[in-house]
């Protein structure tokens, strides 16, 4: 297999005793956060050109799995990232139970390799498997294999301020069934990737949105508030369309009406009218964002009102800026929103809008440690060497 696809697929049990010997001094917290894990090879990576992709992935993944007869996750192994087996009755290949979370690791300007969060992916991860009959892992589990992909990956995070790594926590229903039902057993991996910025262009130019009106992304009472693998797919079409025209990517209104705005099919979306910002609210169409949460209470505290109520197409064109958030974009202004043949232009300049220049800053420079964390934001991955 080569790093240009990634099996979703669940690890043999052969495979699994083979390796364990030489992933356990990786999977075990370490008792210091200071002691260092020589777990990869350096990589042979341009950080200044890195796109946002597998091309950078890292060679090591977490795996662990879950017997429903026996209500238990095993303690987990650190594998080569690569293929592994899985039966063709598997539920998530015939039925769909998968959901998955994204987060970053980076090297902060104090030269630690920090996640942001990840308490709250897992509470994400565990709303979204109580939503799809998955058993999840708990936090601590969650946790505790992030960090050890991590440390294992850790030549792979770049320098400060170069790029990321990517963290991609998998949950699948991976034991085989044939009617339908849940499965009765679930594999849980994490698996990363060295990455760039997520829109051509680079991070601090402004995007060019697309008003989706073909299509609806989710509907009231549905799974649009998980982070399920099924909702993406019957979105690429529309994105493939946006992307052919020389849009970033689409924004999709509300199925019921066809009047408010619902997200961006990558991430959330807020529109900035003044000193008030408003975000969608959360009704179980739209993805509870970790960085919408956190740019909620962020912008809160430097002073602006924020509302989470309903956006209409007409309010956003009207707006003094519009820009979204998410894990993988950071927070990006939009240049351009278009919406039945009528664009409107937030930016001719192509700069960010002073308040999303504001907040991305500020945003930031927790993330990276520029600036102090009021938040406790900020989680230092264990046993990763500082530089």
């Amino acid at each position: 297999m080569t790093h240009s696809s990634i099996a979703v697929l669940v690890p043999s049990p052969g495979a699994q005793l083979q390796r364990s010997q030489r992933a356990k001094t990786l999977l075990a917290r370490p008792a210091a956060a200071g002691v260092a894990v020589q777990a990869s090879p350096k990589p042979a990576l341009d950080w200044d050109n890195l796109g946002f992709g597998i091309q950078g992935v890292a060679p090591h993944m977490f795996v662990t799995t879950y017997d429903s007869e026996t209500g238990e996750w095993t303690e987990g192994d650190l594998l080569p990232y690569g293929p592994l087996a899985m039966s063709p009755a598997a539920q998530v290949l015939n039925y769909g139970q998968a959901i998955f979370e994204g987060m970053k690791a980076q090297r902060s300007e104090r030269g630690r390799v920090v996640l942001f969060r990840p308490e709250a992916n897992a509470e994400r991860m565990a709303a979204g498997a109580a939503r799809m009959s998955m058993a999840a892992p708990s936090q601590e589990l969650y946790v505790r294999a992030v960090e050890a992909a991590v440390r294992a990956n850790a030549d792979y995070v770049p320098p400060a301020g170069k790029g990321s790594l990517y963290v991609r926590p998998l949950l699948l229903g991976s034991g085989a069934i044939l009617g339908v039902g849940p499965a009765p057993s679930y594999t849980f991996v994490v698996y990363a990737s060295a990455v760039g910025a997520y829109f051509k262009g680079g991070q601090l130019a402004p995007i060019d949105l697309l008003v989706e009106t073909r299509f609806h992304r989710a509907a009231p009472r549905g799974t649009g508030g998980t982070k399920c693998a099924g909702n993406y797919s019957p979105g690429l079409g529309a994105l493939a369309a946006a992307k052919a025209e020389g849009y970033a990517d689409v924004v999709y209104l509300d199925a019921k009406t066809d009047t408010y705005l619902e997200e961006v099919s990558s991430c959330n979306v807020f529109a900035v009218h003044g000193n008030t910002i408003r975000t969608p609210p959360l009704r179980g169409t739209i993805l509870p964002g970790v960085t919408r949460r956190s740019v909620i209470e962020l912008a809160r505290r430097l002073g602006y009102q924020v509302e989470e109520a309903p956006v209409s197409v007409d309010e956003a064109l009207q707006a003094d800026e519009i820009f979204t958030t998410g894990t993988a974009v950071v927070l990006a202004s939009v240049g351009s929103l278009t919406y039945k043949g009528r664009r409107h232009a937030y930016s001719d300049d192509g700069k960010y809008g002073p308040v999303a220049l504001r907040l991305y800053e500020a945003l930031t420079g927790i993330q990276q440690e520029r600036l102090e964390d009021p938040f406790g934001w900020v989680h230092p991955v264990p046993g990763v060497e500082t530089v």
